[in-house]
């Protein structure tokens, strides 16, 4: 009776210990969801906060600090363009998570992990946006004064450029030429007999009703910053005709690329 008793008592010991590890599995999943869950939450939280104080930073004289106003007020710069739609819906789920919350870590709405993964992605892209290198036309072609306009010429017809910066003797920048200038001068010059294009000079082309405003940046310098460069000059009623990009943004540095206004209107992909 003895081994009998012992036997059905170690039965159901053994089908109660079964139980309770299903119950101690269970709770676990739950648990684990819940954390997955929160985490979840966190993570689009953080992300938030991360493109939020990135707008803090970029968008000049906001005079604010709200979400909405500041993604608005941003809309000058690509990458906000670029993801308004998504900001706005962002701010929206934001706003539902943080002002609903029941409790401590609690949540009422969730967001997907789509949703998550999205908006981590767009806060790398703020963090780290493009750089004036990375948006700049290149290569691009310089000429000193004492050069020969011939050779501007050959590469507006190999090329099809129509900038070009001027350096001088000391190897700092002087002027920009451009091919309308080039044009003008030679419909003013090309009837005379005695002129000879490969004797020509760039420095004869100078115009000071031609000069153009022209700013330097580094090469690492970000988008925000280049575009903002083209704002100050356009509440100045000034037309900045472009940037040009090189190593540290002096302007005694060969240049490494040029950005006109119309290139900052093609960068709309940042994937």
């Amino acid at each position: 009776m003895r081994k009998i008793n012992t036997f059905f008592s170690d039965v159901s010991f053994s089908a109660n210990q079964g139980i309770n590890e299903r119950k101690i599995l269970f709770l676990g999943e739950i648990i684990m969801a819940e954390t997955a869950e929160k985490n979840l939450s966190e993570r689009f939280e953080a992300a938030f906060n991360r493109i939020h104080k990135a707008l803090k930073q970029s968008v000049k004289n906001a005079r604010t600090d709200k979400f909405h106003k500041l993604v608005d007020l941003g809309k000058s710069h690509s990458l906000v363009r670029s993801y308004e739609v998504d900001l706005f819906q962002f701010a929206k789920l934001r706003n539902a998570i943080v002002h609903e919350k029941i409790d401590l870590g609690y949540y009422i709405a969730e967001p997907h992990l789509e949703t998550v993964e999205k908006i981590e992605k767009i806060a790398d892209y703020f963090e780290k946006p493009k750089t004036a290198i990375s948006v700049a036309a290149k290569p691009v072609f310089y000429f000193y004064e004492e050069g020969k306009l011939s050779d501007v010429l050959s590469v507006i017809n190999s090329f099809s450029h129509s900038q070009f910066p001027i350096y001088n003797e000391k190897e700092e920048y002087s002027w920009l030429l451009t091919s309308a200038e080039i044009v003008k001068w030679m419909s003013e010059h090309f009837s005379e007999d005695t002129v000879s294009l490969k004797e020509v000079k760039i420095k004869e082309l100078y115009n000071k009703k031609f000069k153009h405003q022209i700013a330097f940046a580094p090469a690492d310098l970000d988008i925000f910053e280049i575009e903002n460069m083209f704002e100050d000059h356009h509440a100045k009623n000034e037309k900045l005709e472009g940037i040009i990009v090189t190593e540290h943004g002096g302007y005694n540095e060969k240049p490494q690329g040029f950005i006109t206004s119309w290139d900052l209107l093609e960068v709309d992909s940042f994937e």
